[in-house]
């Protein structure tokens, strides 16, 4: 791996960390708290690729598991892989694989194509692992864990579109290989 790529990943690690440091919203009715590190995933797989993002995300998760109190909140160890909330911890790496390989196929980059795509894999694909996971772990019906995350979809979408924004406009300047798009860099 070339040392660009390397401090690519660092630097989107280092993202995930930094939106760690925003404290935690606990609802009364869910273990789950709401985070803007979802944020982070969609903007790892969106700006560095599939590959990358998916590493990126790969090691922040490595980091959480060693003790690294990232998270949001302050949490971090190997206690965080077996509460309510590991399936969507786990699906990060996963959704910022899917969002960025699905945007390298894309022949043109909307905003509105992004935004469909954080949606597609930034909240369905992680709520996928997240719902199922957290219901095992609260021994509670698939359909009652569905219900408590449906309170999540509204900030979801809002940082699916705040990502999407910043997903189209840091893509029109720079790729991942570093090459500009424009003249001006």
């Amino acid at each position: 791996m070339k040392t660009k790529d390397m401090t690519y990943v660092a630097l989107f690690t280092a993202v995930m960390g930094a939106l760690g440091l925003v404290p935690p919203i606990f609802l009364s009715f869910t273990p789950v708290p709401i985070t803007l590190q979802t944020m982070g995933v969609m903007l790892a797989g969106g700006i560095l690729g599939a590959r990358l993002g998916a590493l990126s995300q790969f090691i922040f998760l490595c980091l959480v598991a060693v003790g690294v109190p990232l998270l949001s909140g302050g949490r971090g160890g190997m206690s965080v892989f077996f509460s309510p909330s590991a399936g969507y911890l786990i699906s990060y790496i996963f959704a910022a694989f899917f969002i960025g390989w699905t945007l390298s196929k894309l022949k043109t980059l909307t905003f509105t194509k992004v935004f469909i795509t954080n949606v597609m894999f930034g909240i369905l694909l992680v709520y996928a692992f997240g719902i199922p996971v957290q219901a095992m772990l609260l021994h509670i019906p698939f359909w009652k864990s569905l219900q408590l995350s449906l309170v999540y979809i509204p900030g979801d979408c809002i940082k699916a579109i705040i990502a999407a924004y910043l997903i189209t406009k840091v893509r029109k300047v720079v790729t991942v290989t570093g090459r500009s798009n424009t003249a001006s860099m």
